[in-house]
């Protein structure tokens, strides 16, 4: 079974200003109906707010750093459960489960159903996305996603968490009223055990297990892994986000706090968490049926 380390992708998912979403209001808003002029205003006006969003968040980047840490995640699964990549299955599998343009389509339209009917959330969110220390901490969280696909540098990251705890950093209180006011903890937490219940369900549905492993004993083992997922993910966002948001200034930070903790920030952190979940549930399920593919190749 794949626990905490296997994990990893999915305990970055509830970070606060790390994602965004694509403009799918404008692909799909007309389909299917007849919008008078007023209706139409609405959608256009919309889909601006959506546009400026996704801008503001740097998708482009942000879906590089997300496809290069399932790559990364793929090869980490292939040597931990020695995998079978006979005539390039598996590498091929991981690539098109981390394809950018799937990924993207299911993030687009998890966050156009929690945000799309709501320009003027949208709007308030873009105030703080928008300036200069809200451009700067978008950078920085995507700088630090890219940092940590090197493992060397994850781990210094952690050291680091570590002794700004032990010297009691003024740094260590202001992450900790992030987490808290993203209630990210227990978003990360839940997250990773979704990811691992769907991992096992996905290797089930392969056959592996012949006619399937019972969904009360996959859950039985999920639940096990709580405990382990907490510390971790406590872990883990420390050291992240210590990492990222390290060299804003002290009133940088307390501004950027600011926003977390205010309810545009509430807002726009709730929306994120469901659509990171729609997007790594299926992935993680995905990743499940491949890797009982490919452990059954090893045994012909």
């Amino acid at each position: 079974m794949v626990h905490e380390k296997g994990l990893a992708m999915v305990l970055r998912f509830g970070l606060v200003v790390s994602l965004g979403f694509l403009m799918i209001f404008g692909t799909v808003a007309g389909v299917g109906c007849i919008a008078g002029p007023a209706h139409a205003e609405t959608i256009e006006t919309e889909t601006a707010a959506l546009g400026d969003l996704a801008g503001a968040l740097k998708l482009d980047q942000l879906f590089e750093v997300l496809r290069a840490e399932g790559l990364a995640y793929g090869e980490t699964l292939e040597a931990d459960m020695a995998v079978e990549n006979g005539l390039g299955f598996w590498t091929g599998a991981v690539s098109a489960i981390y394809d950018e343009g799937t990924l993207r389509a299911r993030f687009d339209a998890a966050l156009a159903a929690e945000l799309g009917d709501d320009p003027a959330a949208v709007a308030e969110v873009l105030v703080f996305l928008t300036s200069d220390l809200g451009q700067r901490v978008v950078g920085l969280d995507i700088e630090a996603r890219r940092t940590f696909l090197d493992i060397a540098s994850e781990e210094a990251a952690r050291v680091a968490a570590d002794d700004r705890t032990v010297e009691r950093d003024p740094l260590v209180k202001q992450l900790r009223r992030i987490i808290d006011a993203g209630d990210l903890l227990e978003m990360n937490v839940a997250a990773a055990m979704s990811a691992n219940l769907a991992f096992m369900t996905g290797m089930s549905d392969s056959g592996i297990y012949g006619d399937g492993m019972p969904q009360e004993d996959i859950l039985a083992d999920v639940w096990a892994e709580e405990g382990n997922l907490r510390d971790s993910s406590n872990l883990w966002l420390y050291a992240f986000l210590g990492l990222a948001y390290a060299p804003l200034s002290e009133v940088e930070m307390k501004a950027y706090v600011d926003f977390v903790e205010s309810p545009a920030g509430h807002r726009l952190n709730g929306a994120l968490y469901v659509a990171y979940g729609a997007v790594y549930r299926q992935v993680n399920y995905e990743l499940g049926r491949a890797t009982g593919i490919a452990l059954q190749s090893n045994a012909i």
